[in-house]
């Protein structure tokens, strides 16, 4: 007979693997990959550098840099078959469903490239297929937002990093150095973050020996809950509906009344302010962002409303609130916001999933039966 141990609810503070990827100290408002800041990665280093860190352990020297930069570039094309199967899912999916339409893309993708269980994969494989992965989500995620429009896609530029072919992609013209320098700060900070729940996902899927695309698939799905990833276009929303700084502390306080969640605020592990967040402000700033002055005026006026209610559990911004001023600053349509979240977030996925096959164990916890007793 299995003996149970009784764990906290959600499994919060529960060390269900190990990790050398990266970690998250809440009470100290600190993340790391590996042993590097995240926030001083996402202000000096490019994302290819940071990418080839969560996949190594390191950073690289120049020349793996350039070669690793090669082969990020050489993975960004989309198969001629998924191409032509890409207006359907437009058609198909509402501009609600970002993520599903790219679920349903990037399923695509792997059946084209037939994608098998890991434990049916060498190594050398396994690392190839999550490096083609995290490699085409850009490509696939401007596509189906272009012909959701009535746009044909734009191909991808070898010449041009990740970040910067993103925004080219998105525009068909090759993007300022500041644009990109801000889109690579978001995407780095948001590589990973612990054991989130879309990371956990992958993790689980993977522990059962099934292909990259089913662990990444799930993932998405677990991404697309408005508990987790949510979408940070919503804190746009919230700051359209207060209209102006006069209006911010009568807006919230009623919000708070009728019991609604503030956009952008809190975060189930930090009990101080959120690294990102502080980081991304100061992007915000670099850019000259217009609403970043009203922005910051909503956000110290919830934080203080939310002291006044909970004293004793203090709640701040999380990654998203900033993360909207950054990336309307930059000038993404609002329905690219999540969809680039997870353009960053599957390099960590990715880099998790591999981990997972190094040191195998399926992820099977019990639950405790609470139901009535069987007759017999």
């Amino acid at each position: 007979m299995t003996t149970l141990i009784d764990v906290p609810r959600g499994l919060k503070g529960v060390a269900a693997a190990e990790t050398r990827i990266g970690d998250v100290r809440g009470g100290e408002g600190f993340y790391h990959y590996g042993a590097y800041n995240a926030t001083r990665l996402a202000r000096e280093r490019t994302l290819e550098e940071t990418w080839f860190l969560v996949r190594t352990g390191r950073l690289p020297d120049a020349a793996e840099l350039a070669a690793f930069t090669q082969s990020v570039a050489a993975h960004r094309a989309i198969p001629q078959d998924v191409v032509a199967a890409l207006p359907t899912v437009t058609r198909l999916a509402s501009d609600e469903q970002p993520l599903e339409a790219l679920r349903a893309a990037y399923e695509l993708f792997a059946l084209a490239k037939r994608y098998r269980p890991w434990l049916d994969l060498d190594a050398e494989t396994l690392d190839e297929q999550a490096l083609e992965t995290a490699a085409v989500f850009a490509p696939i995620v401007v596509a189906l937002h272009r012909l959701a429009r009535g746009e044909e896609p734009i191909a991808p530029r070898a010449d041009l990093g990740h970040a910067a072919n993103y925004l080219y992609m998105l525009e068909g013209r090759e993007p300022s150095a500041e644009r990109v320098r801000a889109l690579e700060a978001y995407l780095i900070s948001t590589i990973d973050h612990g054991f989130n729940a879309s990371t956990f996902t992958a993790r689980v899927v993977a522990s059962t020996g099934a292909d990259v695309a089913s662990a990444v698939i799930a993932a998405i799905g677990a991404l697309s809950g408005p508990l987790h990833g949510g979408a940070p276009s919503r804190v746009l929303d919230m700051l359209d509906a207060i209209g102006e700084p006069a209006g911010a502390e009568a807006w919230l306080r009623a919000a708070l009344e009728r019991g609604d969640k503030l956009m952008g605020f809190g975060h189930p592990v930090y009990r101080t302010t959120d690294p990102r967040n502080v980081m991304l402000k100061e992007v915000a700033s670099d850019l000259g962002s217009e609403r970043l002055d009203f922005a910051a005026h909503v956000e110290g006026t919830a934080e203080r409303l939310l002291r006044e209610r909970r004293p004793d559990h203090p709640l701040y911004a999380n990654v998203e609130f900033y993360a909207s001023i950054v990336l309307d600053a930059i000038g993404l349509p609002r329905a690219l916001f999540t969809p680039t979240f997870a353009v960053s977030r599957v390099i960590g996925w990715t880099a998790h999933i591999v981990e997972q096959t190094r040191n195998n164990a399926i992820l099977r916890p019990s639950a405790r039966y609470i139901g009535p007793e069987p007759s017999s």
